[in-house]
């Protein structure tokens, strides 16, 4: 069945514009629901694509923003929770909402990226949340035709992740590393993207659940390292015990802006990898890390510098 109109929930972040670009690109039209237009900017001059501020707790107006659509694509999720928004709140009790509207309005092909390792009995409480939202969708398995995307720690430019850690190493001397043995096998945004907008129309994917996962298995702290090495520099790497992480933790809850929590130190807990191998049905050999990360890290070393300095006296 082919679907002209999709609506992305979660369509402005980091993974979102990797989609929503994918999906203008590939002809279809594009629904972007986002709390304030702003967000969405840089997607507005995209030909197929329609910003729209819509509150999507609130049930009448979701509804109304899907009326017409004939598939929904769910990316909204959270790191860290707050006293304005939990994890119940936009992981389990949104989707179940969600999943209910397209019964409901007879829109039978929904697409929902969850996260590697989600369950119900899982150790976070970021984990457990994704687990109830994804059991939520499952009781409409009969119903629609859901596809469930689990992937591992993504990478791509403006990630959260490597530039993250990028930044910090820039400015630190040491790097105290929590849990530095907790592995992941990060997978490229783009090569997401590409799942997502494939399984639309493919009907081999419905009612599935797919891991997504990069090529490589990594430590924590070989991807750090990967990360220096991309930066040319170095910088002492001390690992922290599961106490100190713990300390270091709480102590990061409580800056202006949280770069860990608790509930991060506790997902590591279970390590972000697959035994299944990238899915074959979207015909992808995945992408490493060590293939991407330099075109997007490159302008923070001094080769970067010396380069955006030789374009910018060129246009002089």
């Amino acid at each position: 069945m082919q679907y002209k109109e999709i609506c992305v929930l979660g369509g402005s972040g980091f993974v979102g514009s990797a989609i929503v670009t994918k999906l203008d690109a590939a002809g279809y039209n594009v629904k972007v629901l986002t709390r304030k237009r702003d967000d969405a900017k840089h997607l507005s001059l995209l030909p197929n694509v329609q910003i729209i501020e819509c509150n999507v707790f609130d049930y009448h107006a979701l509804t109304s923003a899907l009326r017409g659509v004939g598939a929904v694509v769910n990316l909204l999720g959270i790191l860290h929770q707050s006293s304005q928004l939990s994890f119940n709140a936009i992981h389990h009790q949104l989707p179940a909402q969600l999943v209910k509207i397209c019964s409901d309005m007879d829109i039978c092909r929904l697409i929902h990226v969850s996260s590697l390792c989600a369950n119900k009995n899982a150790p976070s409480q970021y984990l457990r949340s994704k687990g109830e939202g994804e059991a939520a969708l499952l009781e409409y398995k009969d119903k629609l035709n859901i596809t469930i995307f689990k992937p591992s720690v993504i990478f791509g430019r403006n990630d959260r992740f490597v530039n993250l850690f990028a930044r910090l190493i820039k400015y630190l001397p040491i790097v105290m590393l929590a849990k530095p043995n907790a592995r992941f096998q990060p997978v490229w945004v783009e090569d997401v993207a590409s799942c997502v907008v494939l399984s639309i129309s493919n009907t081999l994917t419905y009612g599935e659940t797919y891991d997504l996962v990069g090529p490589k298995i990594y430590t924590f702290k070989e991807l750090i390292t990967a990360i220096m090495k991309t930066l040319h520099m170095k910088r002492p790497i001390i690992g922290l015990n599961d106490t100190f992480s713990y300390i270091q933790a709480f102590l990061m809850e409580l800056l202006p802006v949280k770069l860990m929590s608790r509930d991060n130190l506790h997902s590591m807990e279970i390590d972000s990898i697959s035994a299944n191998t990238f899915p074959k049905v979207f015909n992808i050999i995945p992408t490493s890390i060590e293939a991407v990360i330099p075109q997007y890290l490159v302008d923070q070393t001094s080769r970067g510098a010396y380069d955006r300095f030789r374009r910018t006296a060129a246009r002089q």
